[in-house]
């Protein structure tokens, strides 16, 4: 038996992929009821799971969290591509992400770090017009056979218990990402 991965020929998918490029285009591109766009403008609150918002960044929940304090880092810039970002943005989220990873810490104290994000539908992305960083904390033996066999995941807080947790942590964070901002220059 061979170990090369057999491969069926389908030129045929090829139109069909085509074929979705324009609704592609229309779901990276539509603004309208973007969560990404309406929660950071409602300001911080534990209803909308913003923790923190200025003119250019938002930090929010996970309202489907992989793991308590599930946070992401999002642009307040409606995009779906990092390229389409200003350097003022993108620099402002590289200083921000371990700002949160440090709120997370002092909150959580997870034994380490998911840091990423899922660009576009096929990437994995839910809101693929808008893209985020998500920053999710991990322990050892936080997976178990829940999401293998039941498609669930066991979350041991409650959002709002989470929140009320996170929010002392961002208290001063305007200050410290404003230093971090200094620094960078």
């Amino acid at each position: 038996m061979s170990s090369e991965i057999p491969r069926l020929w389908a030129p045929w998918r090829g139109e069909w992929i085509q074929s979705q490029k324009e609704l592609r285009k229309d779901a990276q591109t539509e603004k309208d009821k973007c969560p990404f766009c309406e929660m950071p403008a409602q300001g911080p609150s534990d209803e909308t799971l913003v923790l923190f918002v200025n003119e250019r960044i938002a930090v929010i929940m996970n309202k489907f969290p992989y793991n308590p304090g599930h946070l992401m880092v999002i642009p307040r810039t409606h995009a779906a591509l990092p390229k389409d970002l200003s350097p003022a943005v993108w620099n402002e989220i590289n200083q921000a992400i371990p700002l949160v990873m440090e709120c997370i810490q002092r909150s959580y104290s997870p034994q380490g770090f998911n840091l990423g994000m899922n660009l576009g539908q096929a990437g994995g992305a839910g809101i693929p017009g808008h893209l985020h960083w998500h920053i999710l904390p991990r322990w050892v033996g936080d997976t178990n056979f829940m999401p293998l066999l039941a498609e669930t995941k066991a979350i041991n807080a409650h959002n709002l218990t989470i929140y009320a947790r996170l929010e002392a942590e961002f208290k001063d964070f305007a200050e410290k990402l404003a230093d971090a901002m200094m620094k960078s220059k």
